[in-house]
């Protein structure tokens, strides 16, 4: 990089909603960052292996614009019809095979000119296997990135060199613990696959959409627990609002790519500087108050038990209270507001300090990820 800044990209996993982060390799590439490193998870790896493979930002986008449902899903009829409880999955692996194949044939890790790592998980041990580290580089890119997609139940898994792999996601979807032990400054994360956004009716849409939201809840409780004690380098976590979309949907594309270039640029306009001379922490970071409804408290103790010490307490009639003090976020913060079960709890952008500007208070649209019951 022309500027020096050494910076280790991490792509999640989220199905569809990944070409996201198409649109996240464009706001870097406009600003003129290239990471040093690039680590993915499913769809994540999938991106980040074409680019990493020498696709030019331009030419990714226009295979996110033109991939097509039985470009990747074609289920798999006959194997149903005979085996339909031994079927090895719900789809067919052949259309998701040719498709990596076109994109990157017979390349190995080891013939890349741009390093990557791709996470999956050895079905049978639960290892994950993170293909492009030091011995794992002889293999070819195409199987790993398959069986970083593989999710159980919906692809066979891959066979890579007598171990059985499956979707890295089950284990890893957003693997900065690992980009974390490279050598760079800092990271920065493109998380798709977290949602805190309150669903309608998922019980109703069968099998594929109830899994989908049970990996959602998955996905964000993991990237909770992770990060709630992060000591890596500074990270700069961008989470493009792609929660209404289902993660198998193709009606989205232009969409999704054009939210991964805007949340990248936000996040970069709001956090970079911080991110690029902070030792670590996580970024953007902004100025929040959090307000209790009265008539919604049931007061249950969820939001005292869960939040950080002194953040809430019960008063005198049993009804949660919120300190008064502005409280200082980063993307991850938060996440005992979506645990109130009458959805009491709200936090929005605090008033700037005198002589601060607003700039300064960092960003403030929107109100936390999953402060409101927004439904999808």
């Amino acid at each position: 990089m022309s500027d020096g800044w050494r910076f280790a990209l991490v792509l999640g996993g989220g199905g569809m909603k990944g070409l996201a982060h198409v649109g996240a390799l464009r706001a870097l590439e406009e600003r003129g960052h290239a990471p040093a490193h690039v680590v993915g998870t499913s769809i994540g790896a999938l991106i980040g292996a074409a680019w990493a493979a020498g696709f030019s930002v331009a030419e990714l986008e226009d295979l996110a614009l033109s991939i097509k449902r039985h470009d990747v899903f074609t289920l798999a009829r006959a194997e149903m019809a005979r085996h339909p409880l031994h079927a090895p999955g719900l789809y067919q692996s052949e259309p998701l095979q040719l498709l990596l194949e076109g994109l990157l044939g017979g390349v190995t890790f080891a013939e890349l000119s741009r390093d990557l790592v791709v996470a999956s998980v050895d079905l049978n041990s639960g290892t994950v296997i993170y293909w492009g580290l030091p011995g794992l580089r002889d293999v070819r890119v195409a199987d790993a990135v398959f069986a970083s997609c593989a999710l159980p139940g919906f692809f066979a898994p891959q066979a890579i060199g007598g171990r059985w792999l499956v979707d890295g996601a089950l284990a890893d979807n957003l693997p900065v613990g690992l980009a974390a032990t490279f050598p760079v400054q800092s990271l920065v994360a493109v998380d798709v696959g977290a949602s805190s956004v309150l669903r309608s009716e998922v019980q109703e849409a069968g099998f594929a959409a109830v899994f989908a939201r049970a990996s959602e809840i998955v996905f964000q409780q993991m990237l909770e627990t992770r990060l709630a004690r992060w000591a890596g380098p500074a990270m700069l976590l961008v989470q493009p609002r792609v929660e209404h979309v289902p993660m198998f949907s193709f009606a989205h594309t232009r969409e999704l790519v054009d939210e991964g270039y805007r949340a990248t640029a936000a996040a970069l306009e709001a956090g970079e500087a911080d991110l690029r001379r902070a030792p670590g922490g996580i970024f953007p970071r902004r100025r929040v108050e959090l307000r209790v409804d009265r008539a919604r408290c049931i007061g249950c103790g969820a939001c005292v038990a869960l939040a950080p010490p002194g953040t809430f307490h019960l008063d005198e009639a049993g009804k949660a209270v919120a300190s008064p003090e502005p409280q200082e976020w980063s993307p991850v913060s938060g996440g005992f507001i979506r645990h109130c079960p009458t959805y009491a709890i709200t936090a929005r952008p605090a008033r700037p300090e005198p002589g601060r500007t607003a700039a300064a208070a960092g960003p403030t649209a929107g109100a936390s990820r999953g402060t409101a019951p927004a439904r999808s």
